[in-house]
């Protein structure tokens, strides 16, 4: 069937359309402010023959771009071998195996057909982190779990909904195996409810336009979108284009780990081989092979964002060599840090090998950390148990064009911080203090972003800390001689003694009581270009505005200033940068 280029448009807009809703209507019904507030979510339509991805939500985690098409792939795969139960109209599946095609135990898939005429068309899927899943810790970052049991409770696709009506049996075992579990009722209505929007939206598409006109679009636009990505990858110099990215530990064996990466361009195929990287780990810094491939995607979809979502944008990118090292993680090893800290080290490595080949595109590395930050305890004002979950904002690399964003959501993600008013409504905690990082952006012709510094503490009650954050050893990279970004700190203030973590930004079950605090100041981007090329008066601006001092404009830029406001000493500055 051939399309007219406005029908394909509005199409297109049409299948994205439907999965905003689902987004829309799963964070204002979601009861957890991760989800609710956070964002901390995503939604999309699914092919029926194989999974693959049709469209996504705009706003919704890049992350899951691929991991959501690898699970209701596996669902799929084991309907037809007859190991989950065959569907219904009105079921929904409910799977977290992170070894399915999955992240961490926290991330909960809900898959749910979609039929016309008996037969189904495709599948509506949507993931939303749960603030508990059960395991050693509250909120489940256990960042010295050496195996995936301690984590959570961990789920092979089930049928939570049968013919639309909740499955009490199988409810109960889940929220026998999870804190707060009165809560989570809330999270899986919303869920489920925006599956159901999502049927809603598709069949008035369909009925506009037709089964068969929807088909052979969404055909079109898959193979456009291979199409698109190959005519990007054919601007990118052939060669191999190398790059090392670190992770400070697997929080059990105090050593880094590397993930090695060589980019080549072969045709209009781009290779991707991380063979050297290292081995799976003890800790919880390993990462399955769904993760690893959609960090992949979700970098390259950062550094060619005209592309549309669909699966046709995977099909030039190979990933090779990650068997035998720690983003290949198989079953029993722990995972919780692969989704928010590992993939974002990986886009970093896919960055750095690009950045000299494509300066135009390319950033300098983010801050590269989601910052998670888990408090369980409970509230006795309140007479129940808590669980707090808190994802933090970094610098974002500077770039040929503009200084890099201070405070950004994580690179494999929009979700963005709750509001403290919310955290502090729902929790017992004070937030002293929440603004940027100043200065702590890489220096460069463009400085990296700023990180956030944030201060909180525990007013009632007893509480257990955990941390699952990274770059603490060594800030996010600079590019084309800009300098690293600052690394991430994290300090526990307890009877009003300071305690670091051995970790630097990974530990679990640090006892809290009331009047301690949290101090946690996240990484700045890093720096893009020579510093000592950067504009004197955006230097002498930043310098105006707090953000460095007359001594780092010095020291960072060559940019000698005097006077108040400061001004640029141009002769000065001139020896300073010629000699």
């Amino acid at each position: 069937m051939s399309l007219d280029p406005i029908t394909l448009s509005v199409i297109q807009a049409g299948l994205q359309q439907v999965c905003d809703e689902m987004d829309l209507s799963f964070s204002r019904a979601a009861f957890s402010p991760v989800i609710a507030e956070a964002n901390d979510r995503s939604d999309g339509i699914y092919s029926a023959e194989d999974g693959s991805l049709i469209a996504q939500g705009a706003g919704g985690l890049p992350v899951f771009v691929g991991t959501m098409q690898a699970s209701t792939a596996t669902l799929i795969e084991r309907i037809r071998a007859g190991r989950s139960a065959a569907p219904q109209p009105g079921d929904i599946y409910i799977v977290n195996d992170p070894y399915l095609g999955g992240t961490h135990l926290m991330d909960v898939r809900f898959a749910r057909p979609f039929y016309r005429d008996g037969e189904i068309f495709c599948w509506l899927s949507n993931t939303g982190h749960w603030p508990d899943t059960g395991g050693a810790v509250p909120g489940g970052f256990s960042a010295s779990a050496t195996a995936v049991e301690q984590e959570g409770l961990r789920l092979p696709p089930v049928r939570l909904f049968k013919r639309g009506v909740l499955d009490e049996e199988i409810y109960s075992i889940i929220c026998s195996n999870i804190r707060v579990a009165d809560q989570r009722i809330g999270d899986v209505k919303a869920q489920a409810a925006a599956l159901m929007v999502g049927e809603e939206r598709l069949t008035e598409l369909l009925d506009r336009y037709g089964d068969a006109t929807v088909r052979a679009a969404i055909a079109e636009l898959r193979a456009r979108a291979a199409t698109q990505m190959r005519a990007f990858i054919a601007a990118i110099p052939e060669g191999r284009h190398e790059s090392t990215a670190w992770i400070d530990s697997d929080g059990v064996v105090d050593e880094p780990l590397a993930i090695r990466l060589a980019v080549s361009r072969t045709g209009d195929d781009l290779r991707f081989d991380f063979a050297g990287s290292s081995a799976p780990c003890a800790g919880p810094m390993n990462s399955v092979k769904a993760t690893t491939l959609s960090s992949v995607y979700l970098a390259m979809r950062h550094i060619f964002p005209e592309v549309p979502i669909s699966a046709g944008a995977f099909e030039p990118l190979q990933v090779t060599g990650i068997e035998g090292t720690f983003l290949d993680a198989h079953y029993p090893r722990p995972v919780s840090g692969c989704a928010a800290e590992v993939s974002q080290r990986i886009a970093e490595a896919v960055f750095a090998a690009l950045v000299a080949a494509l300066p135009d595109r390319v950033t300098a590395a983010p801050a590269g950390t989601s910052g998670n930050f888990a408090l369980g305890g409970h509230d006795p004002a309140r007479g129940r148990d808590f669980v707090m979950y808190q994802l933090s904002g970094g610098g974002y690399g500077g770039n040929a064009d503009h200084d890099g964003l201070a405070n950004g959501c994580s690179t494999i993600g929009i979700s963005k911080a709750p509001p403290v008013e919310i955290m502090e409504q729902q929790f017992p905690v004070l937030y002293h203090r929440y603004a940027l990082r100043e200065g702590s952006g890489g220096a460069g012709r463009h400085r990296g972003g700023f990180g956030l510094d944030y201060l909180l503490e525990l007013r009632r009650g007893a509480a257990r800390a955990s941390f699952v954050m990274d770059h603490g050893r060594v800030g996010p990279q600079g590019a084309l001689g800009g300098r690293d970004g600052a690394p991430n700190e994290v300090t526990v203030w307890r009877g009003g003694a300071a305690y670091t973590p051995a970790h630097l930004s990974k530990e679990q079950d640090i006892p809290l009581a009331p009047g301690d605090r949290v101090h946690v100041c996240t990484p700045g981007g890093g720096g893009y270009g020579d510093p000592l090329t950067r504009d004197p008066a955006a230097v002498a601006e930043d310098v105006r505005l707090g953000r460095y001092t007359v001594a780092q404009a010095r020291e960072l830029f060559g940019v000698a200033l005097t006077g108040t406001p400061p001004e640029v000493d141009t002769a000065v500055t001139a020896a300073l940068r010629n000699g």
